[in-house]
């Protein structure tokens, strides 16, 4: 793992870049420019806000498929590569709902620094069906292509989704994750925006040695109380105009945040 993504004295919080739909899906609106560029635009925000990273996600090609296909990831991969370029902080990729291989692939290409993985250890349904781990997969992929730079940020018991088998401590999630190699762990609330149980990230810290990240629902009230607990932070919803994870970064919210840690 990059431990240097991890700062002791530091919360690692990470701003979303949602891009737009990308080509080859149904909302895609044909200016692949003004993609890049709205995405560059949100990407300097976060970072003059004081983020400690980015994130950039095919947040806008719903419904998701399981994986990208060749001009998604074409589109992500050219997106990503001209942001960490504008950017002087740490770039991750989340190619959704969970294109392990596409997300790798594209940031040993751009040179970014970690990947998202929804589903890395647990079996869900979601709207469009069951996904099974990618672990194992997901390692070898890695190691194939030399990337073992890029760390893995997996998610357990992931938001927007059902686990097959409901009766699953996320302790048991947690543990098998570090195990299986992801570098941290990711919890969430059960949907967009929704706050991530404290009780839960406590939960989680307290059986692994890993870092962990809240998912969802942080935002200036409650960052202070979440990393206190948590490693990290993956915010979106609460950095955007109106608080609608549809609009541009609001500069002046993304400061709230950091200020309020």
């Amino acid at each position: 793992m990059n431990v240097n993504l991890f700062k002791e004295d530091k919360s690692f919080v990470i701003g979303m870049v949602h891009l737009k739909a990308l080509p080859g899906t149904v909302g895609f609106k044909g200016d692949m420019k003004s993609i890049i560029e709205k995405g560059i635009e949100d990407a300097k925000k976060i970072e003059e806000a004081g983020f400690s990273a980015i994130m950039v996600e095919n947040f806008g090609d719903m419904p998701y498929k399981v994986n990208l296909d060749l001009a998604q990831t074409a589109a992500l991969a050219a997106a990503t590569a001209v942001i960490k370029r504008e950017v002087n902080i740490p770039v991750g990729i989340d190619a959704a709902f969970n294109d392990y291989k596409s997300g790798l692939a594209i940031a040993k290409a751009a040179g970014a620094d970690f990947i998202r993985i929804p589903v890395f250890i647990d079996t869900v349904e979601y709207f469009g069906g069951i996904v099974t781990p990618c672990a194992t997969k997901a390692l070898q992929y890695r190691k194939q292509i030399e990337a073992e730079e890029v760390n893995i940020f997996a998610d357990i018991q992931v938001k927007h989704s059902h686990m097959l088998i409901s009766n699953i401590p996320i302790e048991e999630s947690a543990r098998v994750a570090e195990s299986c190699g992801a570098d941290a762990l990711i919890v969430t609330g059960t949907q967009t925006g929704e706050e991530t149980p404290i009780e839960m990230i406590k939960r989680v810290k307290n059986v692994v040695s890993i870092p962990v990240l809240t998912g969802s629902g942080t935002n200036k009230d409650n960052i202070r109380e979440q990393m206190n607990i948590a490693n990290g932070a993956i915010i979106g919803t609460s950095i955007k105009v109106d608080n609608n994870v549809w609009n541009e970064v609001d500069l002046n919210k993304a400061k709230e945040i950091i200020e309020n840690l």
